[in-house]
């Protein structure tokens, strides 16, 4: 089969569960997108990796990345290879001096892996065809997304007029304490508010 090389588009809340998010893979000069619900760990976890945050304390899949490299482990590329009653199977492609394996993963901790490691991400067709969506290809480039740009979106409108009301000052000591405990997806709505008000 095909392997079909995807990246991420998009990071959100989820519509269709409480309490979870959406990763959107991209087909590579393609229409079509894959959404993945994936709990708030590892949308975090990805997060984190996707803005080149530095955690305080290395996150799980940071401690899994400085184990493979300290045991010259290498993470060549991550296969989202099957579907099964909406629940997605990934593998990990991992190679030392002398063997090639293949380890299985949750799509999600693949993912999370993938980014630190700026490995590839694929897929095959049958996938795409059962579980993608079709996006119309507008005509503009300009309105096409560009191929390393994520897009983390706040279902919440509440909580980002929120951060509106308060003066910048009170935003960097929001940031402090949220960096403190570790809420990641928050900082980032936090650091954006602070940088488009730098900016403005």
């Amino acid at each position: 089969m095909r392997k079909i090389e995807l990246e991420i588009v998009a990071l959100s809340h989820s519509i269709t569960q409480t309490h979870s998010y959406a990763v959107v893979l991209g087909e590579v000069n393609g229409l079509r997108r894959l959404p993945i619900v994936i709990g708030a760990f590892e949308a975090q976890a990805i997060a984190v990796a996707l803005e080149k945050m530095q955690p305080t304390r290395p996150l799980t899949h940071d401690l899994m990345k400085n184990f493979m490299t300290a045991f010259a482990v290498e993470l060549h590329e991550i296969i989202i290879c099957d579907l099964q009653e909406g629940v997605f199977y990934s593998k990990l492609v991992c190679s030392t001096d002398n063997d090639t394996v293949e380890i299985d993963s949750r799509t999600s901790d693949a993912i999370a892996l993938a980014v630190r490691f700026g490995c590839p991400i694929y897929t095959y067709d049958n996938i795409l065809d059962n579980a993608g969506i079709l996006m119309e290809d507008s005509g503009d480039p300009k309105k096409k997304k560009a191929k390393q740009e994520v897009l983390v979106e706040e279902q919440d409108t509440r909580s980002n007029d929120d951060l509106k009301a308060m003066t910048l000052d009170e935003l960097n000591t929001l940031l402090t304490d949220v960096l403190e405990s570790e809420d990641y997806l928050r900082a980032i709505a936090i650091r954006d508010e602070i940088n488009s008000r730098k900016r403005g």
